[in-house]
C-alpha cells in the first residue's frame, strides 16, 4: 500500500434509547460534510482501489455521498475498532496500491497516530467528515507514515 485515506464518518443523529448504534443515520449537516470530503477528494484527483467501511449506516451514507458509486467492501471489524484491529485488517489489502477506510473514533484517530508516530495514544482528534491522507515510502508499519492531509469539512 502507497496512500491510505481515513475518512470519520460525517455527523450523525444522536444514538435513541433502544435502538442498535449502528443505525444511526447522518444529519443534514452530516450529509453536507461528506459532500465536501467528496468535493475535496475530487479537486485533488485523488485516486484509490479499494474502499473498506464499517457496516454502520452513518460510515455507509458517508461512504456514499463522499465516494460516489464505488461499491464499498464493508467490513464487521471496522465498527468498535481498535487501532490494532484496523492495522490488522490494512495489513491483509498487500495487492491495494491506494485504500480508502471509512470509520468511527476513536480507533480512526488513533490509528493516524500509531502509523505516523508509532503510538496510538499520542493523537490530536479528527472531526466527523475529518480525513487523513498518508503515504508510504515502505510498506505498512507503524510510525513509517507521512501525513500528507489533514482535512476537516467546513462548518
Amino acid at each position: 500500500m502507497r496512500e491510505l485515506i481515513l475518512l470519520r464518518h460525517a455527523e450523525a443523529a444522536p444514538g435513541v434509547d433502544g435502538k442498535d448504534d449502528r443505525e444511526r443515520k447522518l444529519t443534514e449537516h452530516g450529509k453536507r460534510e461528506a459532500q465536501a470530503a467528496g468535493q475535496w477528494l475530487a479537486e485533488h484527483h485523488v485516486k484509490y482501489d479499494r474502499v473498506l467501511c464499517s457496516p454502520a449506516q452513518r460510515t455507509k451514507e458517508t461512504a456514499a455521498l463522499a465516494l460516489g458509486q464505488v461499491e464499498p467492501v464493508f467490513a464487521e471489524e471496522i465498527y468498535d475498532a481498535t487501532p490494532g484491529d484496523l492495522y490488522e485488517l490494512l495489513d491483509e489489502q498487500g495487492d491495494a496500491e491506494r485504500v480508502v477506510l471509512v470509520g468511527h473514533n476513536p480507533g480512526i484517530e488513533q490509528l493516524v497516530a500509531f502509523l505516523v508516530e508509532g503510538r496510538s495514544e499520542d493523537y490530536r482528534g479528527m472531526p466527523p467528515g475529518g480525513m487523513a491522507r498518508l503515504s508510504f515510502a515502505g510498506g505498512l508499519q507503524p510510525g513509517s507514515a507521512k501525513l500528507e492531509t489533514f482535512w476537516s469539512p467546513p462548518n
